[in-house]
């Protein structure tokens, strides 16, 4: 991809889930305009311009990068205007308010809305296991969660994904929250930076900013993915009415999505070429090995279909925590028919 621009602006979280399902519009489109990177390429002719939303940057969403740098989107008509938002809150908040066609984040967001009353859909899955590592300088790997009694643990702050994992896995482990361990929440991003400032003994993050920590001497005490399973971590959320005006427009990007999730399993070496691109400011080694794990890993989803176990799990923890209701059937908030021709077209 040429001509690629970044926006930096430094976002504050802190959101509730139940407060997007409130706000206005107006409000909506407010949350996105201040994303901390936008990516943006260069205009061309004949192709259909699609207002993106990321929930924030980093390499779960390679598939996406992938995407964009091998010119997929592209080739099926798509001119991508991607723009960090800062949050899963503030990702789904930019396609409610009218500013993004489509947002990738926590699509517990659309649960929540329908639940509420108002829209939602989820047509693709990008990231299909939980993308965050357990992260400590001074901790030995952790193999019981009851292992996290007496830690600092430092996750974005509630209700980004990283938090909620964490504070499920606490109570599950019969660990109370504030009391037999502390999370502490600081901006998204910034996990590893305070953990290494000694602020906490271990940091729930994701990649790269995890390989960069194991090259400041820090280790992965323990793994989220494996732990938890299979699990949306990451959807592709629209509104009902964009597919209703567009569904080409739908199509063409769940079609991208799953050729470029392919291609990233299929050649790492690209992938790592495109990671590199997509985090200049890091040391190649450091993104080279960060795509090593997300792949061994098997976090980017390896198809944009979104599997019944994978919505479950997700499902089964966002109800736990209070977070959705999960009122809503499979068939009612997964539209998989976009994903299903996807994947018939590329056989």
């Amino acid at each position: 991809m040429t001509g690629l621009v970044r926006d930096f602006t430094d976002v504050k979280t802190g959101v509730s889930r139940r407060n997007i399902l409130t706000t206005s519009a107006g409000l909506a489109c407010g949350f996105a305009l201040g994303g901390p990177i936008a990516i943006r390429t260069a205009a061309a002719a004949g192709l259909k311009e699609v207002r993106f939303s990321e929930a924030v940057h980093n390499l779960g969403y390679i598939n996406l990068y992938v995407g964009m740098h091998a010119k997929i989107f592209e080739k099926n008509g798509l001119d991508m205007k991607v723009s960090a938002a800062g949050g899963d809150t503030q990702t789904f908040a930019a396609v409610l308010g009218g500013s993004a066609d489509f947002a990738i984040g926590d699509a517990t967001m659309a649960q929540i809305s329908r639940e509420n009353g108002g829209p939602g859909v989820v047509v693709g899955t990008v990231v299909q296991r939980a993308h965050y590592f357990g992260v400590s300088k001074t901790l030995k790997p952790i193999t019981d969660p009851k292992e996290f009694k007496g830690l600092k643990i430092v996750t974005s702050p509630e209700p980004n994904t990283n938090f909620s994992v964490a504070k499920r896995l606490l109570e599950k482990a019969g660990l109370k929250v504030g009391v037999d361990a502390t999370i502490v929440p600081v901006n998204p991003g910034t996990e590893i930076a305070a953990m290494l400032a000694g602020q906490a003994d271990i940091a729930i993050a994701y990649q790269p900013s995890v390989a960069a920590a194991e090259a400041q001497g820090a280790k992965v005490v323990f793994d989220f993915s494996t732990y938890i399973g299979p699990f949306c971590n990451t959807g592709i959320m629209v509104l009902p009415s964009t597919i209703q005006k567009d569904p080409a427009m739908v199509q063409a990007l769940v079609t991208s999505f799953e050729e470029a999730s392919r291609k990233t399993y299929a050649d790492p070496a690209f992938a790592k070429e495109v990671a590199r691109k997509e985090f200049p400011d890091l040391p190649g080694e450091v993104v080279d090995k960060a795509i090593d794990a997300e792949l061994q890993y098997l976090i980017p989803a390896q198809s944009v279909v979104t599997k019944p176990d994978q919505w479950k799990n997700l499902m089964e923890m966002q109800v736990y925590l209070g977070n959705a209701k999960g009122t809503i059937p499979f068939d009612q908030i997964i539209d998989n028919s976009f994903a299903d021709k996807a994947v018939a077209s590329l056989k």
